[in-house]
């Protein structure tokens, strides 16, 4: 990022802080038995968050009139320094600021408020609990480049034990060209939204019944999902996978010596006992792959192991955090675990980044963000193994970005797991949006909690080196960035129906069902329509269902032994042979395109 870009970005993260603070000093003048929360900048602008019980979308225009007032009038932001008896006496009705001043006394921080006036020296208009920073002037706002979005229920602190507040939120840009270029972005992802087309489509529910962050597949999703992940899983057998499967529960012995109860126990789901013995959903495979690897002895000849396993694992997610396929609570990952001797390891890396990037690809993402995460050097006691390891580990991963030709990665210093190193591959969809999907993780932990080794050339027990690698994360949140990827619109080879055939009118249903009969032996997916509709109707419905190719037939077309061909997007094809429409189709399923 050039400096000019970050001065801007600084600039532009003030005004949305200093944009929350007014709206607070809106809120408290219409509403002055409002007591106050916290209001920080966000990614799209800022929000505030108030206990009280009379707000109302119908409100929000009221005060974002106010906001612009105080613009108008150009206030003023000044910074001040308060021990805390004085900060207690100015907050001395608001609760939830008094609450974080106790907080700040504990931790010996300094506290810190901003004043809003009309004119300095004065009687400040407003006054709040901040660190900043924050603009020196309102007239640093366009008034054209925010607005007030909506209202939210939030806990306080993100506690649901805690007061729920009302959160309003704000949209805030440098300039009113930018907050209508995000509008339009924001509305092209609705559009998008995978739950809404995921209902539309028919590919998959989430039930009350069931539970929260738990989906079900319809057929056309069940086939969809079926259909990304065999592409996945014979792709890796085609690279030297080996294929395991696992149950999906364990004893709870098995995570506690993998370390999962002592790290991960928030996300495990309770123990349930059977025969006096307590078991637990699995979060991971990756413990179960270690007890294949450790069924018999490995010698240097075995190595390297890539063991690989379409595993459905359970984690316990926060139901606010949940989001149709891209957070769930029951997940399918394309897992994979890699054990090997330390020379062999930075290939193995290549390898399997070199697979992620032709996987991704294959499913038409072309822009990648990569970050390389390793420990703060800082902070090592935060992480376990040697220096020389995390090192050589992280050379490894260099190496293989090098190699793959993604050089221009980013770090991120301390965003490593305590046990090891990292890759994450984050795609850009069609309109721009970042998603994270494939990581590539070290592990200096499992092979020594297991005690895993091999016989090298000397014929001396050695620990081989472990890695983690999911591709497209897990099919679920790739299936659900992907519905958004394509809008619905999937390519032929992975489209549940593939072709819908239909005939102009019942005369002519019979070398309708002849043409689909043909195309069934041809292992093509076809949609039927309902002959009792018009004919207009049906090939609505069809491009409403987004299905790749509609084939009509009529009178010239039974009578030339032709079909009548339309696309989904490139539009009307034209009268062909079936023949050619069949040549043609597979062409297109075999280069995936």
């Amino acid at each position: 990022m050039q400096p000019g870009e970050k001065n801007k970005l600084k600039q532009l993260e003030k005004i949305r802080h200093s944009l929350a603070h007014l709206l607070a000093l809106a809120v408290t003048e219409i509403f002055p038995e409002a007591k106050l929360g916290i209001g920080p900048a966000i990614d799209n602008g800022f929000y505030y968050d108030f206990d009280l019980k009379k707000l109302a979308e119908n409100d929000l225009s009221k005060i974002e009139g106010r906001i612009r007032e105080f613009i108008a009038v150009d206030l003023k932001f000044k910074k001040e320094s308060l021990t805390w008896e004085e900060a207690k006496k100015i907050f001395k009705k608001q609760p939830y600021k008094l609450e974080l001043l106790g907080e700040l006394r504990k931790t010996k921080t300094p506290i810190t408020i901003y004043k809003i006036y009309e004119k300095s020296p004065g009687q400040p208009l407003f006054t709040d609990l901040c660190a900043g920073p924050h603009i020196k002037s309102a007239k640093e706002i366009d008034p054209a480049g925010f607005k007030l979005s909506k209202i939210a229920g939030a806990y306080w602190r993100g506690d649901e034990k805690n007061t729920q507040m009302q959160r309003i939120y704000g949209l805030a840009f440098s300039s009113a060209g930018e907050l209508k270029e995000y509008e339009e972005q924001t509305a092209e992802a609705e559009r998008r939204d995978h739950r809404r087309l995921g209902a539309e489509l028919g590919l998959f529910l989430i039930s009350d019944e069931v539970g929260q962050g738990l989906p079900i597949y319809l057929p056309k999703g069940a086939m969809l999902f079926h259909l990304i992940m065999d592409f996945a899983f014979n792709t890796y057998l085609k690279n030297g996978y080996q294929p395991v499967a696992t149950p999906h529960i364990a004893s709870e012995k098995l995570w506690s010596r993998s370390g999962h109860l002592d790290f991960y126990k928030d996300s495990l789901y309770s123990s349930f006992g059977i025969e006096n013995e307590n078991y637990r959903l699995k979060p991971m495979n990756c413990p179960l792959h270690i007890q294949i690897y450790k069924n018999k002895t490995h010698s240097y000849r075995d190595l390297p192991i890539r063991y690989t396993e379409m595993g459905t694992v359970y984690r316990y997610e926060r139901s606010g955090t949940l989001h149709g396929l891209t957070r769930v609570r029951g997940f399918t990952q394309d897992d994979a675990h890699i054990i090997c001797a330390p020379e062999q390891m930075p290939e193995e890396i290549k390898r399997a980044l070199k697979l992620t990037l032709y996987i991704l690809t294959t499913f038409g993402f072309k822009d990648f963000e990569v970050t390389l995460s390793i420990r703060d050097p800082k902070k090592k006691s935060d992480f376990i193994g040697a220096d020389k390891d995390w090192r050589m580990a992280e050379a490894a991963l260099k190496y293989a970005m090098k190699e793959t030709g993604l050089s221009s990665f980013k770090y991120d210093v301390g965003g490593a797991v305590f046990y090891g190193p990292k890759i994450d591959v984050k795609v850009k969809d069609a309109i721009g949006r970042k998603w994270q999907l494939s990581t590539i993780q070290f592990d200096f932990n499992l092979p020594h909690r297991f005690g895993m080794t091999y016989i090298d050339e000397k014929g001396e027990e050695k620990e081989p080196l472990m890695i983690h690698r999911a591709l497209l994360g897990s099919i679920d949140r790739f299936m659900g960035v992907y519905i958004e990827h394509t809008a619905g619109a999937f390519p032929l080879w992975l489209a549940p129906a593939q072709i819908s055939v239909m005939a102009i009118s019942d005369k002519f249903s019979d070398y309708a069902r002849k043409v689909a009969a043909e195309l069934a032996d041809n292992c093509f997916r076809l949609e039927t329509t309902d002959a009792n509709k018009t004919i207009g109707k049906r090939i609505r419905e069809a491009e409403l269902q987004k299905i790749p190719y509609i084939i009509v037939v009529g009178s010239k077309e039974k009578d030339n032994g032709t079909v009548n061909v339309r696309h989904y997007q490139r539009g009307q094809e034209g009268e062909m042979s079936l023949e050619k429409f069949i040549a043609k189709a597979k062409s297109e399923i075999e280069k995936k395109i």
